[in-house]
């Protein structure tokens, strides 16, 4: 049983040779930089502080590892910073991509995008990449509480636009989530349990 309270911070992983045995199911945190994901993992851990809400984007350089008991919530490194070399932007993502490939039992992703812009072309990448690898998982939409009723109405709308299949069907789901209000996250938390109990197909 996944217990969000009894979080704790377990490791960080610079290099793949460094990542943990995969022994428990892992709910995985991908998204831009600055686009609120330490800010969505404290909320929904009740923590002010246990994943660090970094100053400066593009500073987390490692996977981050939580343990929730029963399960793992992993912090990707965030992407798309301009200001990071290319040196450093190439071992991210050699590190994510090795992440993904490396048979570990992940159960979702949760790929997050921020609802007051229209997804980066990283953003899109990365979701389609999702899709076309199958792996299971949802979009959050961050920072909604810094839209009035009409805009939230508007930018969901184009995500549903942007997301549907060529029967016109949205093939997405989009949770609108707010760090500051709390919305969403009773929605993220209920998903993870339900995910974390799945046992691992191998």
């Amino acid at each position: 049983m996944v217990k969000f309270e009894a979080a704790v911070f377990e490791f960080a992983a610079g290099k793949l040779e460094q990542l943990p045995v995969s022994d428990v199911p892992e709910i995985v945190f991908s998204g831009k930089s600055n686009v609120g994901k330490s800010s969505l993992i404290n909320k929904l851990l009740n923590r002010k502080a246990l994943a660090r809400v970094s100053a400066t984007p593009g500073k987390t350089a490692t996977i981050n590892f939580y343990n929730v008991q029963g399960a793992r919530l992993v912090d990707l490194p965030g992407y798309g910073y301009a200001k990071v070399s290319q040196a450093e932007k190439r071992r991210w993502a050699d590190l994510v991509e090795g992440y993904l490939a490396s048979d570990r039992n992940i159960q979702c992703i949760v790929q997050i995008v921020d609802i007051r812009h229209r997804p980066t072309e990283n953003d899109l990448q990365m979701i389609h990449f999702l899709m076309d690898t199958g792996f299971p998982f949802v979009v959050v939409a961050t920072k909604a509480d810094k839209l009035n009723k009409t805009q939230r109405q508007q930018q969901l709308a184009m995500f549903d636009e942007l997301f549907q299949d060529e029967n016109g069907e949205n093939v997405l789901q989009v949770i609108p989530f707010s760090s500051v209000s709390g919305e969403g996250a009773d929605t993220i938390r209920q998903m993870i349990r339900s995910v974390a109990e799945i046992p691992d197909p191998s």
